[in-house]
């Protein structure tokens, strides 16, 4: 069947399998075919396609034990963190670590190593995983941890996929009071602005900002950035207090169909962002407020397939992260680059990143990352090389996770720990390596 990304492109014809218990995994490692495993199909591009065999993990969607005592949770690979967060936040505990969606699952958290909006704190969600379990190549499943396998256990950390099936992890959730996130906006004129603000919230947990990005000259880098923290129960609001560990609403938003990608051009595209500043200039004179965690950390997934408003040919994101030293220089170059093109961004993300961690090709590094999201139109692979040329000469790295497109000089330049990956996966697979994706593929790994 045709199987894509969140980004609709590329559009692959894939032979897919679903794999309901572990024990059915050794047949189809044994028809001699490559493969890749894929949870929810939330990855943007080609990480968790394989024409040859795509293997869904949907199925394999237990929670197995908890420990209430330390907050220990022990999943298959194929459990979303929507269930977690449905389970548990009732309970008082919620993931150290979430992306920006609820509708990936644990053992893709794993492979693309998420990050949040507390990564300047708490770095990515491997930090927090005590041991996995992998199926090999010849079906063998290990144990992988720190101390147990623990050069595959660094490898499989933001690995894609390549290094085997994961099959279970288990990881520590923290506990909360209160399902409520005390946020704040605060309004930035400029990028030095911006980035003094994210430099000052530092003992904040959480923090984000959405970036004009047809902004320039003196306004180059305006926005507005968004910081939170857990509310404890006695500081909740009365009108909160009778459920404070509240479960996400449920309901959400439809986009019926694809909207033409024509409508989405630096007209629209400026009054949108226009529109967006103007709110956040009054969400800071409103000051900080209660809001639910899933409108906190979750905005998008109260708009069902809102991928749709790119139009059927899908969309590109291109996620860049920064040397510290670089990020000011090298940002400013990069949101000049768009505005300059015309070809502005909906969504443009900037985060501040702490110390890289463990995993080998994990993509964080300290510094900071921008996210944008771009139709797929001509003119587009132009601008996202431009792009790449202009990461790559400040140091930077884009996010295997989001990329679709990517040529394999600029991921060896970005990843140094690339060498070291590939040695333990050529040591767990053999020569010939058995988990491959159109990713692996395009960039040669």
């Amino acid at each position: 069947m045709m199987l894509s990304g969140w980004g609709r492109y590329p559009a692959v014809d894939c032979q897919l399998e679903r794999l309901r218990r572990h024990e059915d995994l050794p047949g189809l490692l044994h028809r001699g075919t490559t493969l890749i495993a894929r949870g929810n199909g939330r990855s943007y591009g080609d990480a968790a396609l394989n024409p040859e065999l795509t293997l869904s993990m949907l199925a394999m969607n237990r929670m197995r034990a908890f420990d209430a005592g330390t907050g220990l949770l022990d999943c298959e690979a194929g459990v979303p963190l929507a269930d977690i967060l449905n389970t548990f936040v009732p309970r008082g505990w919620f993931p150290p670590v979430v992306p920006g969606t609820s509708l990936v699952t644990v053992g893709g958290m794993v492979a693309a190593d998420v990050h949040g909006k507390n990564h300047h704190r708490d770095g990515t969600f491997g930090a927090y995983v005590e041991s996995l379990t992998l199926a090999g190549a010849d079906g063998t499943t290990r144990t992988c941890s720190r101390t147990e396998n623990a050069d595959l256990f660094r490898a499989t950390l933001g690995g894609m996929g390549l290094t085997g099936v994961i099959l279970s992890v288990r990881f520590r959730l923290r506990p909360i009071e209160t399902a409520f996130v005390m946020a704040e906006a605060l309004v930035a004129s400029d990028l030095d602005e911006m980035m003094a603000l994210f430099e000052a919230s530092r003992d904040w947990r959480y923090s984000v900002a959405w970036i004009d990005c047809l902004a320039r000259g003196a306004r180059l880098g305006r926005g507005v950035m968004t910081r939170g923290a857990f509310m404890e129960r006695a500081t909740l609001p009365p009108r909160l207090t009778s459920d404070p560990l509240r479960p996400a609403p449920a309901g959400k938003l439809q986009v019926p169909a694809d909207v033409p990608s024509a409508l989405l051009n630096r007209v629209s595209i400026g009054i949108f962002n226009a529109l967006c500043y103007r709110r956040g200039r009054r969400r800071a004179r409103a000051g900080a407020r209660p809001v639910h965690f899933d409108r906190f950390f979750f905005p998008l997934d109260r708009i069902e397939a809102w991928n749709r408003l790119y139009g059927r040919r899908g969309l590109v994101q291109y996620q860049c992260v920064l040397p510290k030293g670089e990020s000011a220089v090298g940002i400013a170059a990069l949101l000049e680059r768009v505005a300059a093109s015309g070809q502005g961004s909906f969504l443009g993300v900037l985060k501040l990143f702490g110390p890289a961690g463990e995993g080998l090709m994990s993509f964080p590094m300290e510094g900071y990352s921008l996210a944008l999201d771009f139709p797929v139109r001509s003119g587009t692979r132009a601008l996202l090389d431009g792009l790449d040329e202009i990461t790559h000469r400040h140091g930077g790295r884009v996010y295997l996770a989001k990329d679709a497109r990517c040529a394999p000089e600029r991921v060896r330049e970005g990843y140094p720990r690339l060498d070291a990956f590939e040695a333990v996966r050529a040591e767990a697979s053999g020569a010939r390596p058995r988990f491959a994706s159109e990713l692996s593929r395009r960039l040669a790994l």
